[in-house]
């Protein structure tokens, strides 16, 4: 299965998402678990390499023809980090993808972005919307899964704002952060078996 995290802005919890991803995985008893780096600053794979995940295998694949090698495997779990920019690497992951992970923020100027996003996932492709970085019990965050809501696009998770390794790779995973992105994986799996 390729689960693929994607959104055309960066900045959004796009390494955080997919990093907690493969550990959730990992920690599940999935085998094996890829994590896919295919965005050139490579973030996921500094992140992972500082501090590696047990159970969980690497693969840097920063063009078209290595991301669409890295998730042709037939075994396992595959989760794919997207660069924010490149339109070409995103489109060949998506083109492969079996869910599709879209991390945002709470605020009006992310809506834009995702619904770019949306445009480029097949219709026949599950999605879903994780709000990262929540300020829980904000305005902000209750228009956002407001607008999500009447918009159709399900969402599944809302992070905390403590949960995340933005802070470069000596940063540790948190259990909350597992919790919440275990729920999130357990939503892109249940999707694809339907």
């Amino acid at each position: 299965m390729n689960i693929v995290v994607s959104n055309v802005k960066g900045g959004v919890g796009k390494t955080t998402t997919p990093v907690y991803l493969v550990a959730s995985a990992a920690a599940a008893g999935y085998d094996p678990v890829v994590l896919v780096d295919a965005d050139r600053q490579a973030s996921s794979a500094e992140w992972f390499e500082e501090r590696p995940i047990e159970l969980v295998e690497l693969v840097e694949a920063p063009s078209e023809r290595t991301v669409a090698r890295a998730m042709s495997r037939q075994d396992g779990l595959v989760v794919v980090d997207t660069p924010p920019g490149d339109e070409r690497i995103v489109r060949a992951a998506l083109e492969r993808a079996d869910a599709v992970v879209i991390p945002t923020r709470a605020g009006g100027v992310e809506y834009s972005r995702v619904v770019a996003t949306l445009e480029m996932v097949g219709d026949e492709t599950p999605r879903g919307v994780v709000i990262c970085a929540a300020r829980l019990g904000t305005n902000d965050l209750e228009a956002t899964i407001e607008w999500w809501t009447g918009q159709r696009v399900p969402i599944w998770g809302v992070v905390p704002e403590r949960v995340g390794i933005a802070s470069g790779p000596e940063s540790r995973l948190y259990r909350e952060g597992l919790d919440a992105y275990d729920a999130v994986l357990r939503r892109a799996l249940r999707r694809r078996s339907r």
